[in-house]
């Protein structure tokens, strides 16, 4: 059976919730969702849904900054390229296991394009006169 693209918003968060419950489970990155910080996934899951259907299907639904959360998360326990690599593999089995299509590729696209952009931001953030 062939997988469909991404379409719709009900797509999208679909597959953010399954990358989610596979990244809380996850040896290594799961604490930053399950201890490090206690996030209202009530409220988390719409706002990243929102990020997300922003880049894939040209919503302007999204208001804020992906780097400030990552940046105060930082402070709270050190992420580093080998947490977004996890969270980079996470993300590409996923999008592989329930999509396929150019939009789903495009999301793995971003996300790659994304992942060392956050690092990058995170080890600025400790130098001296910072400017997010």
């Amino acid at each position: 059976m062939s997988k469909a693209d991404i379409s719709s918003r009900a797509d999208v968060l679909y597959l953010i919730e399954r990358f989610y419950t596979k990244a809380k489970a996850d040896e290594l990155i799961g604490s930053f969702f399950t201890e490090v910080v206690q996030l209202d996934w009530d409220h988390h899951i719409p706002v990243i849904t929102d990020f997300w259907t922003s880049i894939l299907l040209g919503t302007v639904r999204y208001e804020g900054n992906p780097i400030s959360p990552h940046i105060s998360l930082h402070k709270k326990k050190t992420l580093t390229a080998l947490h977004f690599e996890r969270w980079l593999d996470l993300w590409e089995a996923n999008l592989k296991e329930h999509f396929a299509g150019p939009i789903a590729e495009e999301a793995l696209r971003r996300a790659k394009m994304m992942a060392p952009m956050i690092v990058y931001k995170i080890e600025q953030s400790e130098s001296p006169g910072f400017i997010q």
